[in-house]
């Protein structure tokens, strides 16, 4: 992706909810600015703004903002154009939107893999939740990805950034112990030979 493809000029937390409240599907803010939802305060900077939605509703999402944005596949370096009641296969999980007419990103839109009525994390299909489990409400109603799981999509990442290990930080003393467990828990599902993170929560939960 080329550098004019890459400027983000993301929304806020107020905008989306604006925008996806009226929209008859399920979504939760993802990525950095759910944990700092969580947290009720802002933590670093943000570069962009995520939304997860499920599978099954991705359709529904792009009927919705047709008529004003401009939707395209972030898939394996590319960015294509996302045509008109194209079913989305299950590889492709990573949406890009921007205002028609206008060159910067607003926002994207992660696709969540679910089977019956259980979310099911990607990169091992054993690790999952009901999806009714899976996310929490701000005091302000802006519905969130629980803080839990969305430290399992950063640590599980084959790239683990200095943000990332900033948010465990951020999030670990306010985890409580059941999930702190499932955090652990499901990351040495998907690295039976250990993850860093595991000896990070261990060492929190001997404090």
């Amino acid at each position: 992706m080329g550098d004019n493809e890459e400027v983000w000029r993301p929304l806020s937390i107020t905008e989306i909810h604006s925008i996806f409240s009226i929209i008859p599907i399920k979504w939760w803010i993802a990525g950095g600015w759910a944990l700092d939802i969580y947290l009720q305060k802002i933590t670093r900077a943000h570069d962009d703004i995520d939304i997860v939605i499920i599978r099954p509703d991705h359709l529904i999402l792009q009927r919705h903002l047709g008529r004003d944005w401009e939707m395209f596949i972030a898939f394996k370096g590319q960015l294509i154009p996302w045509n008109k009641n194209q079913l989305l296969d299950s590889h492709y999980d990573n949406i890009w939107v921007k205002k028609k007419d206008e060159s910067t990103w607003a926002f994207q839109v992660m696709l969540l893999d679910i089977e019956e009525k259980n979310w099911i994390y990607k990169r091992n299909n054993t690790i999952r939740k009901s999806l009714e489990d899976i996310g929490l409400v701000s005091l302000s109603g802006i519905p969130f990805l629980k803080p839990e799981i969305q430290l399992l999509y950063k640590g599980g990442s084959s790239v683990i950034r200095e943000k990332d290990v900033i948010d465990l930080g951020n999030i670990l003393p306010k985890l409580n112990v059941s999930n702190r467990d499932w955090l652990k828990k499901s990351l040495k599902i998907q690295y039976p030979h250990g993850h860093k993170w595991i000896e990070l929560i261990d060492s929190y939960a001997k404090v």
